[in-house]
């Protein structure tokens, strides 16, 4: 976890946390304006780090910011890494992993956990699955052609005939998904309970984070108060950070869709909330804290193979 921060020496951000922190402290001691500040930063960053201690899954920071025009202080949470996401037992499908690995997890239960993380995962982190990494690749590659019709029709005109044979077209991608991405998940009642009960608890953690209001939430973003706080993102890329498109069958077009974004800057805002009042930063904390235990339900779904218990 990265730590949070602030964007100015002191400002209306400082003034509204410190007012949340003497309501939750009591405290009505006399201090001077720098240990103010050192006291307000460390206490804010203390509590931060005590919501997020659990996240393993992405590196999360928190800043404060001011708003310029008199207009309330705000706290961003940002995912500061990039890349694919380990799947961990979920991925494990050839020879060398029954080797290594003990064995291999039914494709069902495999299948079951992977489509529930690309549903849900979205709710809390700025990840993509596969779908939007298609819709990437068919504005990139097709001029927004879905379907190797289309695509072939657009080739042609901008490439010319000859050269189609070597393009790769939307159905030579979807043919590389590895078999957890593609196969039916499997029922509940076909799982072992651990499987089962991690699966149930990433859904319930899921249901409690999507339950608390946006304008609270840590976890939601509106697009016109991030242009007002965080400008430049307005003018970066659109990529989110993280994916869950393996880079073993997808590397090459994956790199390709990240370039922009390493050259300006990745979407990689989770949220960001106004602070009117001390209320708000409870409400903000409560929901960090759902969000928190959320991606550690999903962190604990990818770290237990359900194939120990079968031993």
């Amino acid at each position: 976890m990265v730590p949070s921060g602030f964007d100015a020496p002191l400002g209306v951000h400082h003034k509204a946390i410190g007012r949340w922190l003497a309501e939750r402290d009591g405290s009505a001691e006399r201090i001077t304006r720098g240990e103010a500040r050192r006291y307000i930063e460390t206490e804010f960053d203390k509590a931060v780090r005590a919501e997020l201690s659990k996240v393993q899954l992405a590196d999360l920071r928190v800043v404060a910011l001011t708003g310029e025009d008199h207009g309330p202080p705000a706290i961003a949470l940002i995912c500061d890494n990039v890349g694919e996401i380990e799947l961990g037992w979920i991925t494990k499908a050839n020879v060398l992993a029954n080797a290594l690995d003990g064995v291999v997890a039914p494709v069902g239960w495999r299948a079951a956990a992977y489509r529930a993380l690309e549903q849900l995962l979205g709710y809390a982190l700025p990840v993509f699955g596969f779908e939007e990494f298609m819709d990437e690749m068919s504005m990139w590659m097709w001029d927004g052609a879905t379907d190797d019709a289309d695509a072939i029709r657009f080739m042609g005109e901008f490439h010319g005939l000859d050269d189609i044979e070597e393009m790769t077209l939307p159905s030579h991608l979807r043919a590389r998904r590895p078999d957890y991405m593609t196969r039916k998940p499997a029922p509940l009642k076909d799982m072992p309970p651990s499987l089962r009960d991690r699966l149930r608890r990433l859904r319930e953690t899921c249901k409690a984070l999507n339950a608390v209001a946006d304008t609270t939430s840590a976890w939601r973003h509106d697009r016109e108060a991030l242009s007002y706080y965080l400008p430049h993102y307005e003018d970066g890329s659109c990529t989110l950070p993280l994916t869950l498109v393996p880079f073993d069958q997808f590397g090459q077009q994956l790199d390709e869709i990240a370039d922009h974004a390493m050259q300006t800057n990745f979407y990689d805002i989770v949220g960001l909330t106004t602070i009117e009042e001390p209320a708000r930063l409870d409400a903000w904390f409560e929901s960090l804290r759902l969000g928190a235990e959320f991606i550690a339900a999903a962190q604990d779904l990818i770290d237990h193979n359900p194939m120990k218990d079968q031993r």
